[in-house]
């Protein structure tokens, strides 16, 4: 008998029939004598439609009030799973991530996990349930509810796998695995026998959607080892484990595209210590996740500090927050235009094999010259190379990266 922890996105539990064949797949588990747990996320498309009807009536809502909206879209979930599962004569017990002993911090929206205590799953367990978790959710010591982010229930499957010491963590999603690239945009991308944590927190942090970034970070953390399959078939997945010398053969292991990304740049910026903290610290005092930073050389002379373009990007939905934040600053620092788009991508490319081979910047940005792609901003680590460029080139250009690197 094992203790398995599954998580089924929203693609998996779309609709009643796809939740009731999630059902039946936990129950061929359940037949051979193993505990279940498993996590969910909102049904495809409900918490769109909740953030949706939100913005209808404000354009920026409270966050507490969002996380109170959108924490109903998995309940809505567990409670379906909990009678699907009952109708083919299990036992089965959904739980809210209150309920499951999910304790968060108080940051909403974006909360992060302080504490898991699963002793009432573990009881729950014990008395024969299938336990189902809502994911993307937990509660503040004052009993705050809270929500862990776009795609937290990846990380409240891998948080509780780690605290219920789990013999098997399965993430179920629509894919059979992760792809060397998104195939719906490259029909020639293949799918990985395994990769390692670092590549995977790296294109899952890149636009990669096939798991949360946070929650490969939590895995890495906490030695939880997992596959990422379909739930629509029983073909194998893809193991994300910890790397070993042979993945370091490969120098470029997959090719994200991230599509969600805003630029914005603050026009003659006082060239002088501290503005920068000033600005950052502000927009990370407002929970706004900046990614790439990139700053020109200052053109001040002997009649003293210059002005500078500082240009970062940040997640699209938090343009607006990042926008405000910049207006309140823009008198007391006194820089010039607020240039904002939300019309690039940032194209990426990963692998532990970086770290042993030389020129791969310069061959990828020969391929994205060649096809006449500019690149806007430049941001590198050990294991990639991440470039901005203009979203209606972005789809092209991935292909391209990938042709040339993996094909």
């Amino acid at each position: 008998m094992a203790l398995i922890v599954q998580k089924y996105g929203g693609s998996s539990v779309g609709d009643t029939d796809r939740i009731q064949n999630v059902a039946r797949k936990v129950k061929t588990y359940r037949d051979r004598g193993d505990q279940v747990v498993v996590v969910v996320s909102a049904m495809r498309g409900v918490t769109d439609n909740l953030i949706g009807l939100a913005k209808a009536i404000s354009p920026l809502p409270s966050e507490r009030e969002m996380d109170m909206l959108l924490a109903t879209g998995e309940q809505q979930t567990i409670a379906l799973l909990a009678i699907a599962l009952h109708a083919l004569e299990l036992q089965a017990v959904s739980l809210t991530g209150a309920q499951a002993g999910i304790v968060t911090d108080g940051v909403h929206t974006k909360a992060k996990i302080a504490n898991i205590t699963p002793k009432r799953i573990h009881e729950l367990l014990d008395q024969g349930n299938v336990v189902i978790v809502a994911g993307f959710q937990g509660e503040t010591m004052e009993g705050q509810i809270t929500t862990l982010g776009r795609g937290g229930s990846d990380l409240t499957g891998i948080a509780l796998a780690a605290a219920l010491k789990a013999d098997l963590c399965q993430i179920f999603t629509d894919v059979d695995g992760v792809y060397t690239a998104d195939p719906r945009i490259v029909p020639t991308a293949q799918k990985l026998d395994e990769i390692s944590y670092d590549e995977m927190l790296e294109l899952a942090s890149l636009g990669a959607k096939v798991m949360q970034s946070r929650s490969v970070e939590f895995a890495k953390k906490f030695g939880v080892v997992f596959e990422v399959r379909s739930s629509l078939n029983d073909n194998p997945g893809t193991i994300v484990k910890e790397e070993t010398n042979k993945m370091e053969g490969v120098v470029v292991r997959g090719v994200s595209l991230d599509k969600n990304q805003a630029k914005v740049t603050l026009v003659r910026v006082p060239d002088k210590p501290g503005v920068a903290a000033r600005i950052f610290k502000a927009l990370g005092d407002a929970a706004v996740n900046v990614d790439m930073i990139v700053q020109n050389i200052s053109h001040g002379g002997a009649d003293g500090p210059g002005a500078t373009d500082l240009s970062f990007t940040a997640d699209k939905p938090d343009l607006a927050k990042a926008r405000k934040v910049i207006d309140d600053l823009r008198r007391e620092i006194g820089f010039g235009d607020v240039i904002a788009t939300e019309n690039i991508g940032k194209l990426s490319i990963v692998g532990v094999g970086m770290k042993g081979h030389t020129g791969v910047a310069g061959r990828m940005f020969e391929i994205l010259a060649n096809e006449g792609v500019n690149i806007e901003m430049i941001s590198t680590s050990e294991i990639k190379i991440s470039v901005v460029i203009d979203l209606a080139r972005a789809e092209h250009a991935m292909k391209a990266v990938h042709a040339a690197f993996i094909d």
